[in-house]
């Protein structure tokens, strides 16, 4: 099951405040939460941590700290003391910072509380096998990007799938962190510039980042890095389809009740033999090799437009495509929509047989 989840950084913000973000996370689908050990200031806000990770744990969050070896020091414990942490602050699991050897971190993962390790994806080195090479228990072992609040420190796409496949290839579940474009704060102070994992991401509309990530199958979870997300983008993540792509599209006024019905309504995957300038989806036309396609928008093709094949191609009629190319059109096919403008890269991503779906 994928999943989505919120930060909480109780230093900048009233208990109040972040038991009514946990609420709304949680009335629109969202059971995890990331919150920061290190950036804690003081003992009260130690305590405000305790009490709204009690709240959330009531509720169902599973709850992830980051936490370095400078934190067991300042509480005067070690790392074979990591069950104070599932009693004291209702964590799920530890997220490890730098500092750790890998032995230390396998040892962890066998401990009797049965805390998950949550591992940073992000550093790109054998990290990984490092710690696999001490036997942990695997069970106990999950792994989550980084986030960068500095504009260009976030991954490349090239980094991020290559670490991201590590992980999955060991069978450890993943996450990563998208950025909302109104929430303000971070662990250590206001973040103009958002708290992504990718780059690429940082502008971007919430929901796409989320689609991006989950249709590169490499990530399980994606979690809101900055607080606080609006609601309308807590309420969009929360009515995302979590495991297929669906493309936001803006209709062609003259399209037919019987080619909306073929865009929303119908499924559509990508054929195996693909196409350099479109992406195939057939079973339309067979279903529908008898309806009635008149003629409508055919002007010349531009990438992110989808069409539907009309009346003049009587073979192809009913078939639906996504345009990745600039083709000409010699009149038998239709406009019927066109994928937003940023959402239009996610088009190239779409493998041979993979599913895909369209919403207004």
């Amino acid at each position: 099951m994928r999943r989505l989840g919120i930060s909480l950084y109780p230093q900048h913000s009233t208990l109040e405040e972040m038991k009514q973000y946990v609420q709304l996370a949680h009335d629109n689908g969202f059971d995890r939460i990331f919150t920061c050990l290190m950036s804690l200031n003081n003992e009260d806000e130690r305590i405000k941590l305790q009490q709204i990770n009690a709240f959330a744990k009531q509720l169902g969050f599973d709850i992830s700290a980051d936490i370095a070896p400078t934190v067991f020091e300042e509480l005067g414990l070690t790392y074979k003391d990591i069950a104070v942490f599932k009693e004291q602050y209702h964590l799920a699991a530890l997220r490890l910072d730098m500092g750790f050897s890998g032995q230390e971190e396998a040892f962890m993962s066998q401990d009797a509380s049965h805390l998950k390790i949550e591992l940073n994806i992000s550093n790109g080195t054998k990290y990984l096998e490092n710690i696999l090479s001490y036997q942990p228990n695997k069970d106990n072992i999950i792994g989550c990007h980084n986030f960068y609040p500095r504009q260009f420190t976030g991954l490349s796409r090239q980094h991020f799938l290559e670490t991201s496949k590590l992980f999955k290839a060991n069978h450890v579940r993943t996450a990563a962190m998208i950025s909302s474009q109104q929430a303000m704060f971070g662990p250590w102070e206001k973040t103009q510039h958002g708290l992504p994992t990718l780059e690429e991401h940082r502008h971007l509309p919430i929901t796409v980042q989320a689609k991006d990530l989950w249709h590169t199958g490499l990530i399980d979870d994606c979690i809101i890095g900055n607080m606080y997300a609006s609601e309308e983008e807590i309420r969009a993540l929360g009515q995302l389809n979590r495991h297929k792509l669906e493309l936001k599209v803006v209709q062609a006024p003259e399209t037919s009740i019987l080619e909306e019905a073929i865009l929303f309504k119908e499924p559509h995957f990508n054929r195996g033999d693909i196409s350099e300038y479109v992406i195939r989806s057939t079973q339309s036309r067979v279903k529908y090799k008898n309806g009635d396609f008149q003629v409508h928008d055919t002007h010349p093709l531009k990438p992110g437009d989808i069409t539907i094949d009309n009346n003049l191609d009587v073979r192809y009629k009913g078939e639906l495509q996504i345009v990745l190319k600039e083709i000409p059109n010699t009149g038998s096919t239709n406009v019927v929509a066109r994928v937003v403008e940023e959402e239009q890269f996610l088009i190239k991503h779409i493998q041979p047989w993979a599913s895909f779906g369209f919403t207004k």
